[in-house]
C-alpha cells in the first residue's frame, strides 16, 4: 500500500543526514522505511542481543554496521544518538541514518541534545481514509469505527476485537509498565475504559481521578505517558483574541479510534451505530484523520477546537496561515439545515 508520507520521507533523506520517523507501534514505520531504503542496513533495538551490544559497546555496534543504516526503536538506546552525531558530522552523507521510535518524549529529549539541526522529524500514524481509498479498501462508517486503521488488521485480515485486545496487552500495558511503576493493572484498565468514554470532551482531571480512584497528579502523569506513546493525542482550545470566558482544558482523542471502540466493549457494526457514544467515536475518527493529513504532509497540526462557557463551540479549527477555518463534525446520515448554525455564529 502507498503511504502518503513516502515522498516527504524521501525528500527529507535527500536533505538531512538523519531522518527520524516516530509513531505508534504497528503503524507501519518499519515497513515503510525498509521499503523506501532497501540499500540501508537494518538493526532493531528491540532485539536483546543487538540492544545489549549498542548499550555496552556502541563502537563495535557501528563497526559492525558501517554504512547507511536503519535503526528501529532507537529510543531503547538513546545514548546512540551522540555517536550518530559524531559519525554524520564526519561523513557528511545525506540520509545516512533512518531512525524510528514509538515513544516521542524520551526520543525528542535525546534528539534535542544530540541531533538538533541534523535530523528531520516526521510522524507516521496508522492508515488514513485517503490511503485506504487509494488502495481500494475504503469502508462504511460503522466498519471503519470497529475495524480501525492499524495496517496489520488489513494485512493479516484480523478480527478487530481480538487484534485490539492483543495490541492493548502487548504494547499499551507493556510500554506503560516501562515508564511508570504500575502496581494495579486493573486500575489502569479502568482508567483506559473511562478515557474511551470521554473522547471528544474537554478533560476534567479531578472528575476522571475520582472515577478511577487515583489522584489528579497520577491522572496527569498517565495522560502524558499515553500521549508520549502515541496512544492518545490532545486537541488544544483556541482562545487567542476571544476573551477569557472560554473552555481551556484540552480535548482527548485516541490515535487509533478502533482501540477506543474496543475499550468500550463494542464488537459489531450494529453496536457501533446504536451506541450512545457513536457521535463521539465518529468525531474522534474525523479529528484523527485531519491529524494524519497534516503529518503526512510533514507539517505541524495547527488544529484546535473552540468552546465558550455557554456551550457555543466549533468541533475543529484549522489555522491556515492567519485564517481560521471552522469545521463541524456530524455523524448523521441525513442533512439538517441546522448543522451550519455553529459555523455561522463563529
Amino acid at each position: 500500500m502507498k503511504r502518503f508520507l513516502a515522498p516527504v520521507l524521501l525528500r527529507a533523506a535527500g536533505e538531512y543526514p538523519v531522518v527520524t520517523v516516530t509513531g505508534p507501534r504497528q503503524s507501519g514505520k518499519t515497513t515503510l522505511v525498509r521499503e523506501l531504503f532497501p540499500e540501508h542496513g537494518y538493526c532493531n533495538l528491540e532485539h536483546p542481543e543487538i540492544r545489549s551490544l549498542a548499550e555496552t559497546d556502541p563502537r563495535s555496534f557501528f563497526e559492525l554496521n558501517p554504512g547507511r543504516l536503519i535503526i528501529d526503536e532507537v529510543q531503547r538506546v538513546p545514548e546512540l544518538l551522540s555517536w550518530i552525531q559524531v559519525r554524520v558530522d564526519e561523513a557528511g552523507i545525506k540520509g545516512h541514518y533512518i531512525l524510528t521510535g514509538s515513544h516521542q518524549l524520551s526520543l525528542h529529549e535525546a534528539i534535542a541534545q544530540s541531533l538538533a539541526g541534523r535530523t528531520a522529524l516526521l510522524r507516521l500514524l496508522p492508515f488514513s481514509f485517503a490511503e485506504l481509498r487509494a488502495a481500494g479498501l475504503s469502508s462504511g462508517k460503522g466498519e471503519a469505527l470497529l475495524k480501525g486503521f492499524m495496517p496489520r488488521i488489513y494485512d493479516d485480515h484480523l478480527e478487530p476485537s481480538f487484534a485490539y485486545r492483543n495490541y492493548f496487552q502487548t504494547y499499551v500495558e507493556r510500554d506503560v509498565r516501562q515508564l511508570i511503576r504500575l502496581k494495579d493493572v486493573t486500575l489502569f484498565e479502568r482508567f483506559m475504559k473511562l478515557l474511551a468514554g470521554r473522547v471528544g470532551q474537554p478533560v476534567n482531571y479531578q472528575s476522571l481521578g475520582n472515577d478511577v480512584g487515583v489522584s489528579r497528579p497520577t491522572i496527569t502523569e498517565w495522560l502524558s505517558i499515553l500521549e508520549a506513546s502515541f496512544i492518545i493525542f490532545t486537541l488544544a482550545p483556541y482562545f487567542q483574541n476571544f476573551g477569557k470566558r472560554l473552555i481551556k482544558s484540552p480535548k482527548i482523542y485516541f490515535v487509533e479510534p478502533g482501540l477506543a471502540t474496543w475499550l468500550l466493549g463494542i464488537e459489531t457494526e450494529e453496536q457501533v451505530m446504536r451506541d450512545p457514544l457513536h457521535g463521539n467515536l465518529f468525531e474522534n475518527m474525523v479529528v484523527a484523520d485531519a491529524l494524519k493529513e497534516r503529518f503526512n504532509q510533514g507539517r505541524d497540526p495547527s488544529l484546535y477546537f473552540w468552546r465558550d462557557t455557554n456551550g457555543n463551540g466549533i468541533d475543529l479549527l484549522w489555522e491556515r496561515q492567519r485564517e481560521l477555518v471552522p469545521m463541524e463534525i456530524k455523524s448523521a446520515m441525513t442533512w439538517n439545515k441546522g448543522f451550519p448554525k455553529a459555523i455561522r455564529r463563529f
